[in-house]
């Protein structure tokens, strides 16, 4: 019987160990899809306890404690952060087989070296010892400990990307760029967010914005200046994709009906959505960027939670929407004016990992290794089922050789151990292969294979 967490965690086979300590640990981490705040590593915080960097914000760890039977007071509430941290230590043991149980005993090892299990008997004094480490473990000196060459931010286009530029002034060894994320633009079902997005752009941007053609001038004007800060990306955040063309008549219609406040109805918001993307995606072709579509989410599903703490509360869920059609209509427009950019699709619902996949292929055109990507396993998704399922959809529809790799898509700056544990999920699935005798036993190859998923696949795909 093996023991828990050793060295060789994951790695079933001689082969599997040699690919991953010979060729995968020391690759340094390419992380370009990320939610940690910049603001944060440009003033190189240094957190004041084990809660504050490792439960706030983590909505993995608030819904585990919630389905613990821990009261709100104890996970988002008032509550001190001791007792906080002893509630989800006394909840750790019961995670056991969610992706969790193994996520938090990594990040206990690395960076704090703690061995011990997680419960609430050995609460207190993990807590005291991982504090003791804090004052060293800044936020850029954590980024420098998990070997992150280049970050990239998720950032809204209205903001000033000060934070950006101190960390460019003040370089500290890990390149950290923005990332175009323009959800607001295009979010006309909902009147209050899109109108106060569009007054915020029209102060950054001074200039009046009344009609569709304005916004779009605006937002490009502000995608200039991304690029210009060393943005090479563009993220959006889609339940499904869509396409339903609309003349410039019928977007100003729906832009001004907006803008009084009315509601639209669903066409009316898959018209706006498609012309507001379509636009971006041009953009992005123009300047050589790459473009992220992370579909499949149904979010805020308690609107009580909602309520009291906002987005990203831990009540979102893996959605249903048909996507192959519109997906196919969307790239098809932009690659029939030779406009389509290179290409990442993620998928929530594993139902549709075939189809995500093999939709990829259809617009690869050779100008780029892998040019459309079908993404890594996100969000539900990214735990060791969903990543062997990703990479093994993947393998089957398309050439895993040519693959991206992992990123956090994390908030938490302890977090980049997830790299880690795709490594090891990669490695052995291939050494599982050569074992079987269904891959020849060609280590310097695979190894290769392996190193350029891990880190260099993406660094010439990115371009940064």
């Amino acid at each position: 019987m093996k023991g828990f967490l050793t060295e060789d965690f994951l790695l079933q086979t001689e082969t599997a160990k040699r690919l991953y300590f010979d060729y995968a640990q020391s690759m340094p981490v390419i992380d370009y899809h990320n939610h940690l705040p910049p603001d944060e590593i440009a003033q190189n915080k240094a957190f004041e306890s084990l809660t504050a960097i490792w439960l706030k914000g983590d909505h993995y760890k608030w819904r585990a404690m919630r389905a613990n039977g821990v009261a709100e007071e104890f996970i988002t509430g008032n509550a001190d952060d001791y007792t906080k941290f002893r509630h989800w230590a006394a909840t750790a043991p019961y995670t056991m087989r969610n992706p969790l149980y193994h996520w938090s005993h990594m990040e206990l090892r690395n960076p704090f070296g703690i061995t011990a299990l997680l419960n609430e008997s050995s609460a207190e004094k993990i807590y005291q010892a991982c504090n003791a480490q804090l004052p060293q473990l800044t936020t850029q000196a954590l980024l420098r400990h998990f070997n992150v060459e280049t970050l990239c931010t998720t950032d809204d286009p209205t903001d000033s990307l000060e934070h950006h530029q101190a960390i460019a002034n003040r370089p500290f060894g890990v390149r950290v760029l923005p990332t175009f994320r323009p959800d607001k633009a295009m979010a006309v079902e909902n009147p209050a967010m899109f109108n106060a997005f569009v007054d915020k752009l029209s102060a950054v941007t001074n200039r009046s914005i009344e009609n569709f053609r304005d916004l779009l001038e605006a937002l490009q004007q502000r995608h200039t200046w991304f690029h210009e800060m060393g943005g090479r990306l563009s993220d959006h955040g889609i339940n499904t994709f869509y396409f339903q063309p609309a003349s410039d008549r019928e977007l100003d219609t729906i832009f001004r009906h907006v803008r009084s406040n009315g509601a639209v109805t669903p066409f009316e918001n898959e018209q706006f959505k498609t012309a507001v993307l379509l636009g971006v995606c041009e953009w992005n072709h123009e300047r050589g960027w790459a473009q992220q579509f992370h579909a499949g989410a149904i979010r805020n599903n308690n609107s009580r939670l909602l309520q009291r703490l906002g987005a990203d509360a831990g009540v979102d869920s893996i959605g249903d929407w048909n996507n192959a059609a519109a997906m196919s209509a969307f790239f098809n427009e932009l690659d029939k004016k030779d406009k389509l950019a290179k290409t990442v699709i993620y998928n929530l619902n594993p139902a549709y990992n075939e189809v995500f996949a093999t939709m990829a292929g259809n617009f690869q055109d050779g100008s780029v290794p892998g040019k459309i990507q079908f993404g890594s396993g996100w969000w539900f998704l990214d735990q060791k089922d969903g990543m062997e399922k990703q990479l093994n959809t993947l393998s089957n529809m398309g050439l895993l050789s040519r693959f991206v790799g992992m990123l956090t898509d994390s908030r938490s700056f302890l977090s980049f151990p997830r790299h880690e544990y795709f490594r090891r999920i990669l490695c052995n699935l291939i050494g599982n292969d050569v074992e079987n005798g269904e891959l020849p036993n060609d280590i310097p190859w695979l190894g290769k294979m392996v190193q350029d998923i891990c880190y260099y696949n993406a660094k010439a795909y990115f371009d940064f």
